[in-house]
């Protein structure tokens, strides 16, 4: 497993959109030594087994990334592109995903107890056996999802239905 520490840096704008603009607080995410701002761009990743707890990754581009028995747990993805990713495994518990995009994301087996998927796309995930209890779903788009032997105790559902 690989220990990420989560800290508040005071960043230059420039280091985020290639020019100096002025010094702002900007909450990162450090990573082996680098540093995620907010909607940073990490598709293809391989990020298998990462500790990234309570990380603020909203807006985070991590399509087709590697997830794979990460622990996410009450970290911030509201937003983020995970359009392909490999979530297999992965502790998404109390995580906050509302908006994200998860197109064809891989979570079979993926713990997303007490998750917060409101308005979240996953049109054509992969949720076997994934643990979805006390989850929010509210606006949620789960057409063509995989659901097969996922426990939705107390899960709220967009419509009440689960579509395709």
């Amino acid at each position: 497993m690989r220990i990420v520490k989560v800290s508040i840096f005071l960043i230059p704008i420039f280091l985020i959109f290639g020019y100096w603009a002025s010094s702002t607080p900007v909450l990162t995410t450090r990573l082996n030594g680098y540093e995620i701002a907010p909607f940073a761009v990490l598709a293809d990743a391989d990020l298998e087994g990462t500790i990234l707890k309570g990380a603020d990754l909203h807006g985070v581009v991590l399509n087709k990334a590697n997830l794979k028995n990460s622990m996410l747990a009450d970290s911030d993805l509201s937003g983020a592109n995970l359009t392909g990713a490999d979530l297999s495994g992965a502790d998404l518990s109390g995580a906050d995903l509302s908006g994200a995009e998860l197109f064809t994301a891989n979570l079979e087996g993926a713990n997303l107890k007490g998750t917060n998927l409101k308005g979240a796309n996953l049109r054509g995930a992969n949720l076997r056996g994934a643990l979805m209890s006390d989850s929010d779903m509210t606006g949620a788009n789960l057409t063509g999802v995989d659901l097969y032997g996922a426990i939705m105790t107390n899960a709220l559902l967009p419509d009440g239905k689960i579509h395709g």
